[in-house]
């Protein structure tokens, strides 16, 4: 068990790392960032950031003597520096399950082999895979294996010439194409699991996204106790067979009433962001508490909530990039009753980007919803044809 005021490490420095710093100096631990963006969010309210690439191995040299225990909050640190981190201190989630959930093709492969839900799926390492691919695929999405989040990296295709034009247009990289299915809607479960085994699971979450972005999340998910279940089985069930330590999120697709595993997240998620003000226990501290081996906080839900994200165009109201960047009047949403504004302290808004979000609260989930998606129109975010 590591103690306060023992000093953390966290690789990543974007809003995921801002709240786990806030959460370990709120239980009080020091934590060091290690992110090459000098205005990280994370950074700017660490006791260290440490300003180098991840594969520098002086920095982690540096970064292992100063630390008790390593995390991340982003998938794409390279396995490799967790592998050599590992060498020198505890490091959770293991390089190893973070290597499953960063590669698209290693991903859909753990899930055929251990016999858990998915979609209708080709891997595509060349053009001839997509010339092979069986025509009942399509429409599909072609994605890329590696480095693609939030609508990055993919495109709709109707047909196989399609495909073709974009496995070319994104350089020939490995890809997975994946059949469009009809869905009911999409759900995400946050769970926390320690190294003894021990799982602690949110209540699963309803989203909705826009141009590729997680959009609006409605927590709970409106759905029936039985399917909520399922995916909460399911998460836990990927969770073990990982040998996952941490905050893990895990996105299903819901398509005539049947779960299938879209994504997993080795770290905490967007779609968790309400726990911060509707859970007895928020999505942050339960990553500090599996690093540190502390008991598992109590994920219970007290109060409904919908969470909108906050992006960057919000930022440019006179069009997207257009001009210099205004800060939008946050005095509408701190009107709100019920509402938690949450900004990241980002060096720079652009369109796309994640600048910050707010979670609406209430008793009623309708009129929560309603609350939220008013909040969401007075300060500027408009639904498209």
């Amino acid at each position: 068990m590591i103690l306060p005021p023992a000093t953390l490490g966290m690789l990543g420095g974007g809003q995921l790392g801002r709240f786990f710093v806030a959460a370990a100096h709120e239980m009080g631990y020091k934590v060091w960032v290690l992110d090459p963006d000098a205005h990280s969010p994370a950074g700017l309210i660490a006791d260290r950031h440490l300003v180098a690439a991840y594969d520098d191995f002086a920095a982690l040299d540096e970064f292992a003597a100063g630390c008790a225990a390593v995390t991340t909050e982003f998938e794409n640190v390279p396995a490799g520096t967790l592998d050599y981190l590992a060498k020198f201190l505890p490091v959770h989630p293991s390089a190893a399950a973070v290597a499953v959930c960063q590669n698209r093709i290693a991903e859909k492969t753990f899930l055929a082999d251990n016999g858990l839900p998915r979609g209708p799926v080709a891997i595509v390492r060349s053009a001839d895979d997509l010339h092979d691919a069986d025509a009942s695929l399509f429409p599909a999405v072609l994605k890329v294996a590696r480095f693609g989040y939030d609508g990055k990296g993919q495109a709709r295709v109707a047909d196989r010439d399609e495909a073709l034009h974009a496995f070319h247009q994104m350089g020939g990289e490995a890809c997975v194409l994946e059949k469009m299915l009809r869905l009911d809607c999409e759900v995400s479960v946050v769970l926390a699991r320690d190294e003894a085994g021990a799982v602690r699971v949110f209540p699963p979450v309803e989203n909705r996204h826009r141009h590729g972005i997680l959009d609006v999340s409605i927590a709970p998910a409106r759905v029936d106790a039985g399917l909520a279940a399922r995916a909460a089985s399911l998460a836990e069930r990927i969770a073990e067979r990982l040998g996952y330590v941490g905050t893990l999120a895990v996105e299903f697709f819901v398509c005539d009433g049947e779960l299938y595993v879209n994504e997993m997240a080795p770290r905490p998620h967007n779609s968790g962001h309400h726990t911060l003000d509707a859970c007895l226990t928020s999505q942050y501290e339960q990553q500090v508490r599996a690093l540190c081996g502390l008991p598992l906080g109590e994920p219970r839900q007290h109060s409904l909530a919908v969470m909108v994200n906050l992006l960057g165009e919000l930022w440019y109201p006179n069009g997207a990039a257009a001009g210099p960047a205004h800060e939008p009047d946050w005095s509408v949403l701190h009107a709100v009753p019920g509402l938690k504004l949450h900004l990241y302290g980002k060096h720079h808004a652009r369109p796309g980007r994640k600048m910050g979000h707010f979670t609406v609260l209430g008793r009623d989930v309708a009129e929560v919803l309603e609350s939220a998606l008013a909040a969401r129109a007075s300060i500027g975010i408009r639904d498209e044809p």
